[in-house]
């Protein structure tokens, strides 16, 4: 099996776009309540592991007048969205960095993007550092935005009980035999990932845990405004 940073999943690139769809009961619907609670005055975005840059385009959909700077440590990654990006005419609006986000929230002197910034999104990534360093990035995202400015966090969660397990296992593969495939066929284009800087595969934090988290990070406003199953959209305001 083909080794890969955490996140990026899928042994070929070509696959990511099509198998995190068949892999993720509605992938786009999760990303679009992202961008819907952005307020109609953002301009300046973060965003923390920007994959292929599905997310980052359904912002600039939206907001075409926004400035986004996207962190991601995978070089492949980054290639893959900046080509999407480059074709949809956004180039001059976004800044691809390689970087570890983890990095940031341990030292963000030693990353020059300044804060201020009226939104911070993430999708699929954050899940992949330990509670520690998912509460200590909290706190670097409250500290970088502006006053009322916004995080939104796509992400899978760790379910509360076994039989909540089962539950969402059988919800995925429901989902996958919707698409017309099964978890295995998906599962078999996936690659091997282990650790790379402060994250390694899935580290699965509870729903309420995180929202736990997010209060005692200085958010003054905490809400879940998506959830099907262990996947869930959460959201904070300064």
């Amino acid at each position: 099996m083909q080794q890969i940073f955490p996140g990026e999943v899928f042994a070929n690139t070509a696959d990511f776009d099509h198998g995190i769809r068949q892999l993720l009961p509605r992938y786009d619907e999760m990303l679009e309540v992202i961008t819907r609670c952005l307020s109609s005055t953002t301009r300046r975005i973060l965003e923390l592991g920007c994959g292929t840059g599905e997310l980052t385009l359904k912002i600039f959909q939206r907001f075409p007048d926004a400035e986004i700077i996207s962190l991601d440590y995978s070089p492949r990654m980054l290639q893959c969205a900046g080509n999407k990006i480059t074709s949809a005419g956004y180039q001059q609006r976004w800044t691809g960095i390689q970087a570890d986000f983890g990095e940031w929230a341990n030292n963000p002197e030693n990353l020059a993007i300044g804060s201020g910034f009226d939104a911070c999104v993430s999708s699929l990534a954050i899940h992949h550092l330990d509670d520690p360093m998912k509460l200590k990035l909290f706190q670097r995202i409250s500290a970088s935005l502006s006053q009322g400015g916004y995080f939104g966090n796509a992400d899978p969660t760790l379910p509360e009980s076994s039989v909540l397990a089962e539950v969402y296992q059988s919800a995925r593969e429901e989902w996958a035999a919707q698409q017309g495939t099964n978890l295995g066929a998906v599962r078999a284009k996936l690659g091997s990932s282990s650790q790379q800087g402060y994250s390694s595969q899935d580290q699965l934090a509870t729903l309420d845990t995180q929202l736990q988290m997010l209060v005692k990070s200085g958010f003054k406003t905490v809400a879940v405004p998506w959830k099907y199953y262990d996947l869930a959209v959460f959201s904070a305001w300064t």
